[in-house]
């Protein structure tokens, strides 16, 4: 299972959800002022400064080519 936690106007958290979907992956995407404010996102990921992050099966991966990238290598 895919979250993807993003914002609006995000061209990355766009393209993250994009990824997924044309790949046929599943995902849920949290969106920011809807599930999550911006205190929540900082403390479920201290040290991030982007959006979206990323969590694949209970795994934090990051930011969206830290996902494409993630992806990637469990399909080769």
């Amino acid at each position: 299972m895919i979250e993807i936690w993003g914002k609006d106007a995000c061209p990355n958290c766009n393209k993250a959800q994009m990824f997924c979907a044309t790949r046929g992956l599943e995902y849920t995407y949290k969106k920011l002022d809807r599930d999550f404010t911006r205190e929540e996102v900082m403390d479920k990921f201290p040290g991030e400064k982007v959006l979206p992050q990323v969590i694949i099966n209970g795994k934090h991966i990051g930011s969206y080519d830290k996902m494409v990238t993630y992806i990637e290598q469990m399909i080769l």
